[in-house]
């Protein structure tokens, strides 16, 4: 049990009859007490039949709610002589339809279930809906009180509350039911899910819990009908979906053939009567009567023979397929067409935009040349590069050769160098000329170092310390400035 405070209802087999189920109903720790009875018609009465009502556990003859399914029947793709061979049953197999509806009564309404299939990553579900207000309003108009079809027809219109039982998991037997929307007029709102009720499926034995703080948030005016609801969807998912009870529609063997009990034949001697029947079918011995001898029997599977039914319902179901893919081609052209129609929509749209956008521009412009003429504001010229001028580029025929490096002087001449200023060193002396020929000079280094310091002594030949006292008389005098 969930909760021993929560209103619950547990489900035992009676011990007097196997057709009846007790309800017990507890709340807020109270004893248990018999609420209601879950009966079972007998199979003569319900034959082919799934059906089950609610009734009153003291007043047996009070019906609150019940539940009539009839199934679909299916005939097996096999052949009668190949159903045979394999011990099988040959007589119509009954589908569980995905949806079934639940009788109230007082008032009378009828809540649809639809079952919807679970996929790899959902489990099944149930849903159905329950009309928010199901009391007719007191009126003084005949029409109201008489007027049976308006009132159906008002029905469709009706705001309702959708509900949906969900399976707990894949392999799990229990559900939580939830209150997923509303309904008006066909059109669902979906809002979060609220859970209003749980279901526990044991062996023998079930339990119904309703979830009673959530309930004060369910806009339902019929409480009692929602209720009887629960537990009778509930039940009735268990027996065809969940836990299916064996033989639910009271299914009887059809045929003129053996009997069959659950698909097993009975029969002292299958094997013998499957070889006969395989032989006799086959027409491998002719018309000739069977012989007393022992013959091979051919283990090859005989062509199958179908009857009118079957070729009736090879026809029907190649029909619905043909239709099936015409309705595909047809829908997947409707497709087509409404993505092409979809493509020229916003082909046209980017047009229209792309227009807006040149007229807009066109306004700025005119706007700005109006501001323009009336200011006297001229008009740009064009722009200018702002970018820097680039250094000249090098002579091609200009030489200039590699200094060098490491390893020595490289041969050749050495570029020009730049003049010297005067602070550097002394102005050469008159002395050094004689007869137009250049005196050579006292040192040698100059003389031998090639490139800027060859020459005259520079600042690497100092005159300061070696400059003798005769050559600073014959030095020139400068004259002196006026202004200085």
């Amino acid at each position: 049990m969930l909760d021993e405070n929560l209103p619950t209802y547990r489900l035992q087999p009676s011990s007097d009859n196997p057709l009846q189920t007790v309800l017990y109903f507890t709340h807020n720790g109270s004893e248990p007490s018999p609420e209601y009875l879950l009966k079972r018609p007998s199979a003569p009465e319900a034959r082919n039949k799934y059906a089950l009502g609610l009734l009153d556990a003291h007043y047996p003859s009070v019906v609150y709610a019940e539940v009539l399914v009839e199934p679909s029947w299916t005939q097996p793709t096999l052949s009668a002589a190949e159903i045979r061979a394999n011990g099988g049953s040959t007589s119509p197999v009954p589908l569980t339809p995905d949806s079934f509806a639940v009788s109230l009564y007082n008032p009378d309404q009828a809540v649809v279930v639809r079952h919807r299939p679970g996929s790899w990553g959902k489990s099944d579900a149930w849903d159905f809906e329950v009309p928010e207000r199901s009391f007719r309003l007191p009126s003084a108009s005949r029409i109201d009180r008489e007027g049976a079809d308006g009132a159906a027809q008002g029905a469709d219109l009706t705001p309702k509350v959708v509900f949906r039982w969900k399976r707990d998991g894949r392999l799990s037997k229990d559900m939580t039911c939830y209150m997923s929307g509303r309904s008006v007029g066909g059109k669902k709102n979906k809002e979060p899910d609220i859970t209003v009720a749980m279901f526990r499926a044991g062996k023998n034995e079930g339990m119904v819990t309703i979830y009673e703080p959530n309930m004060a948030r369910v806009d339902v005016e019929d409480r009692k009908g929602l209720e009887v609801a629960f537990i009778l969807s509930a039940e009735v998912i268990r027996d065809l979906y969940l836990v299916p009870r064996h033989n639910p529609f009271n299914a009887a063997s059809v045929g003129a053939g053996p009997t069959h009990v659950n698909g097993t034949r009975k029969s002292s001697n299958p094997q013998a009567a499957s070889s006969s029947q395989l032989a006799f079918v086959s027409g491998a011995l002719g018309d000739a009567p069977p012989s007393t001898g022992v013959r091979p029997v051919s283990t090859s599977p005989p062509p199958p023979r179908r009857d009118a039914r079957q070729q009736a319902e090879i026809e029907a179901e190649t029909k619905r397929l043909q239709a099936m893919v015409a309705e595909e081609g047809r829908k997947a052209r409707e497709r087509e067409k409404r993505d092409l129609e979809e493509q020229k929509r916003i082909k046209k749209m980017l047009e229209q935009e792309d227009k807006e956008r040149r007229r807009r521009e066109a306004e700025v412009e005119k706007e700005t040349e109006r501001l323009r003429k009336e200011y006297g504001v001229p008009a740009p010229g064009p722009a200018q590069s702002t970018s820097p001028a680039l250094p000249p580029r090098p002579n091609p025929g200009q030489f200039y050769p590699p200094t060098a490096g490491w390893y020595g002087p490289m041969s050749g001449p050495a570029p020009p160098q730049p003049a010297r200023p005067n602070s550097v060193g002394p102005p050469p002396r008159p002395d050094q000329y004689q007869g137009g020929r250049k005196k050579p000079s006292g040192s040698g280094l100059g003389s031998l170092m090639p490139g800027p310091y060859g020459g005259p002594a520079g600042a690497s030949v100092s005159g300061y310390f070696h400059r003798s006292d005769e050559d600073k008389r014959k030095k020139v005098q400068k004259k002196r400035s006026v202004h200085f």
